[in-house]
This record gives structure tokens, sequence and C-alpha cells, in this order.
């Protein structure tokens, strides 16, 4: 019993340290778990705040162009013509660009008050704004793998397959960036701005991937009408005069293997696929 007391007395601190720790681990792994539920609405918040600095920036370059106008057309010198047509462009350009970022700016809130009401409505063994970017990316990928899987669509639609065809370069440049991003933003910390810079690489993914799907099917939609050789795509012209000699080979094939089977059976009559003789 003096042994048991000995060893609790020296070794009473165990508990609550483990303990401590145990609550420190947990605390860690809510936490982390908090912070990539609310990955998404970080993000918005950060997207939102980037997009009003620099609508405050283009609003400056509003005003000081507008001063610059006003200057320039109290000129009365020969070149003050050519300056007041030069800052009117320069004005006219700036307006432009505050339009542009006043339209962001607006369209940032509504993707915040939409972020806002997902993540109160969100449950927890909902997968995480990550993992839903991640599906979005192999969805894409596994879409555009089918025309290489896939001979069917590989003939049908070759541009697809043909990384020199522009609308399939600008996707696979596309795809290789939002690749590239993918690295960074499944890592254990991800930052607001890496989650929209790989949002943002996804989405024109998704959208370079629709453009060039829909250029091979209106490719495929103008060759078939005409039936004309010229208006095939290359692949075809070759494959098809291959295709045809490889059937009337293997329908040879088969008429001498029917001949020879009457042959052997005996058969002194006419083959099957000839009309009786009269």
């Amino acid at each position: 019993m003096e042994t048991i007391l000995v060893i609790m007395a020296s070794w009473w601190w165990v508990a609550p340290a483990a303990a401590g720790v145990g609550a420190m681990s947990y605390a860690g792994l809510t936490a982390r778990g908090r912070r990539a539920r609310r990955l998404e609405l970080d993000a918005a918040r950060h997207e939102e705040r980037t997009a009003y600095r620099a609508l405050q920036s283009a609003q400056a370059d509003l005003r000081a162009a507008k001063a610059e106008v006003l200057v320039a057309k109290t000129r009365r010198d020969p070149s003050g013509v050519r300056a007041y047509d030069d800052a009117r462009r320069r004005l006219a350009d700036i307006k432009l660009a505050e339009r542009s970022a006043a339209l962001k700016l607006r369209a940032t809130r509504g993707r915040l008050k939409a972020s806002v009401v997902r993540y109160r409505t969100t449950t927890r063994g909902a997968p995480l704004p990550i993992e839903e970017l991640v599906a979005r990316h192999d969805a894409v990928t596994a879409k555009w793998l089918e025309y290489e899987t896939d001979a069917g669509k590989a003939l049908s639609f070759p541009q697809m397959l043909d990384p020199q065809h522009p609308p399939t370069l600008a996707f696979l440049r596309a795809q290789r960036e939002a690749q590239t991003l993918r690295a960074e933003a499944t890592q254990d910390k991800v930052t607001p701005a890496t989650f929209l810079a790989y949002r943002d690489a996804v989405q024109a993914a998704e959208a370079a991937f629709a453009a060039a799907e829909a250029d091979a099917h209106g490719i495929a939609r103008e060759s078939v009408p005409s039936l004309s050789w010229d208006a095939l795509p290359t692949p075809l012209t070759t494959w098809l005069p291959r295709a045809a000699d490889a059937i009337g080979e293997a329908a040879r094939v088969v008429a001498d293997v029917r001949d020879a089977v009457a042959k052997r059976q005996g058969g002194t009559g006419p083959r099957t696929d000839e009309p009786p003789r009269g």
C-alpha cells in the first residue's frame, strides 16, 4: 500500500498533463476542421476586400484623369489639342476600368453573401470546400480522358486530342495551371488567396474544356451532312479506307472457310452465297 502511495505522490502530475495535452490536440483538430470549413467564407471575404481596394484605386485614377483633362483643356499652345485628345482617351479607358471594378465588387459581395449562407447551413459531415473544388477538377479531367480512352470519341472528335488545335491548347494550358495550383491548395495550411487562385484556375479549366468540346462537336456536325472526304478530319480519312479493306478481307476469308467446309463434307452442290445454277 505504501508503494502505491509513493507512486501516486511522485506521478500525480501525469494525469492533468495528459489531459491538457489531449485537450490541446482536440482543440487543434477542431480549429483545423473549423478553418477548413470556413475556407470558402474566408476566401470570399478576402476577395471582397481585394475588390474594394481595387475600386478605390480605380476611383483615384479616375479623379486624376479628370484633372488631367481639365489641365490639358486650359492649354493654349498647339500641342495642347493633342494633349487634350490623349487625356480624353485615357479618361475613357479609366472610366471603363472603374466601371469594371465596381461590377466586380458587386459580384464579390454577392458571392460573400452566398458563402455566409452556405457556411451557416452546411452540416458537419458535408464535404469541405477544398474537397468540392478538387472533385470539380477531377471531373473535368475525367471528361477529357474519355476522349483518350474511348476509341469512338477519339475517332469522332480528333480535335480533342490535338494539342495544336487552338481550343484544345487553351484547355491544356488551363489544366496545367490548375494542376500546378492544386499541389499548394491541398496542403494542411491553405490561405484564402491560394484557395481563390485554385478556384479561378479550376473555373478556367472548366470553361476552356467546354469551349474545346463545343468546337470539336461543331466541326463533327459540319462534316457529317456533306460526307465529303475533304471535310472529314485527317485521322478518319486514313482510318476509313483501312477499315473497308479489313472488312473486305474478312469477308473473303469467311467465304474461303465456308468453301473448305463444304468440300470436306463432300458437298458438290453450289456455294450457299451463290444462286443455284439451272
